[in-house]
């Protein structure tokens, strides 16, 4: 996304003002222009300006069942937390193929059996299943959520040690 506002903006100096003829004009402005905006952000304006934000979404009726979610899953601070604390693999519908997804690990609240799996999309991992899988059908891997994603996003190309050793039952 960096490169492409770089480019942009270097794209548009260059047409706005053609007497300019040094060739990073563009790339030095938006690269100001990204510090500037990183500094405004991290001020205490900014700070309060993202609260406000916070705030007006949280609190409209019909998008507040959209953003919280959504806050959840995109602004985690620790990917070791919540539904993102454990890769798991389950069975999927047939039994007979493996499905990757996150889990607590935790039983839900009055069972001891059962427990919640998120079953990310691939490409996209923003939308996906949520599947209550008894604990016995879940293999927990010795994987990272932050390498699973990698591997989600990838669509299989980049495919984890641990993954491969569960599939072939190790």
């Amino acid at each position: 996304m960096t490169a492409f506002i770089l480019w942009y903006v270097d794209a548009e100096v260059r047409r706005l003002l053609p007497a300019i003829r040094y060739p990073a004009v563009g790339i030095l402005l938006a690269l100001v222009a990204i510090y500037v905006l990183g500094v405004f952000v991290t001020s205490l304006i900014g700070r309060y300006l993202l609260k406000a934000v916070d705030w007006t979404l949280n609190h409209l009726p019909g998008l507040r069942e959209l953003y919280r979610p959504w806050k959840q899953m995109a602004v985690t601070p620790d990917m070791n937390t919540g539904v993102f604390a454990r890769v798991v693999m389950i069975p999927d519908e047939t039994g007979r193929m493996r499905m990757l997804g996150f889990s607590s690990g935790r039983p839900i609240e009055g069972t001891n059996d059962t427990v919640c799996v998120f079953v990310p999309a691939s490409p996209n991992p923003t939308s996906g299943r949520l599947y209550f899988v008894p604990l016995h059908d879940c293999r927990f891997l010795a994987v990272g959520a932050q390498e699973a994603f990698k591997f989600i996003i990838s669509g299989g190309n980049y495919v984890p040690v641990a993954v491969g050793a569960s599939l072939a039952g190790k």
